[in-house]
């Protein structure tokens, strides 16, 4: 069971295939146990690297609310990609994954080949609206302290079978890492230089508006809307999912394949 230590937080990995390396980052409350039925398809061609972020699955959940934040996500994402002896990767992610991938690609666009974006949002240009979603990540902080482990039961269907090994992880997650501070996230998608591929489930209605944006802003990006699937369009509709990205995958430049 491989981990890297991050100044003393163990952060979990897992390296299936090879090839050019691809990472993928789960959504909050989630691990990379979620991308279980894509192992195969993707480890065919690519050096597929899964892992949990801090306060989920099997990485550490340290006590220090200190010790989660946006910034330290992205180190995490690099001290992974050292990890594996590559400068550049493939760097997608589903939600906050997602956001976590474009906010990588905001502080190390050199090391990213291209982008894999799945029912993700890039954030607030608008103070009221970050406001709004703040609340609800504090608000889910607060539920995963009251109810603990107990409040994935009624949550979506990615979520529901997940384990961890309590919810204090997740709770300091949602204040440090699932809130939002600025729109420089927003900002950066007109900047993006690399291929961009944009999957978002037909049923999942708060990130469709989101997807259109994020189609229209990042240059040259591709959009694949899949029917009759929501937030967890990888588990709701696996085959379809891989047959919008691999093809994205398999058309990426030569130079850009390679790890």
């Amino acid at each position: 069971m491989p981990k890297i230590n991050r100044d003393g937080v163990q952060i979990y990995y897992e390296v299936h295939g090879s090839g050019p390396p691809l990472i993928l980052t789960h959504g909050y409350s989630s691990t990379s146990e979620m991308w279980q039925g894509q192992v195969e398809a993707l480890a065919k061609q690519h050096k597929l690297v899964l892992w949990d972020m801090r306060g989920h699955g099997r990485s550490d959940y340290p006590a220090d609310a200190g010790a989660y934040s946006e910034a330290l996500t992205i180190a995490d994402i690099a001290a992974l990609l050292d990890a594996i002896g590559t400068e550049r990767a493939i760097v997608g992610g589903l939600s906050l994954g997602g956001y976590m991938s474009l906010a990588f690609y905001r502080a190390h666009p050199e090391r990213v080949r291209a982008l894999l974006i799945i029912d993700t949002g890039p954030g607030f240009r608008k103070d009221d609206a970050r406001d709004a979603w703040n609340k609800r990540a504090l608000d889910t902080a607060e539920r995963f302290e009251r109810e603990g482990l107990a409040m994935l039961k009624s949550a979506s269907h990615e979520r529901a079978m997940v384990s961890h090994r309590d919810a204090s992880g997740l709770a300091r997650a949602a204040r440090g890492m699932l809130t939002q501070r600025d729109a420089r996230v927003m900002g950066v998608l007109p900047e993006i230089k690399v291929p961009a591929l944009i999957v978002v489930g037909a049923d999942d209605a708060p990130f469709l508006a989101a997807s259109d944006y994020m189609a229209a802003k990042i240059p040259g990006a591709r959009k694949v809307v899949i029917p009759a699937a929501g937030h967890a369009v990888n588990i709701d509709q696996p085959q379809a999912f891989i047959d919008a990205v691999l093809p994205f995958l398999d058309g990426l430049p030569h130079a850009a394949r390679q790890g």
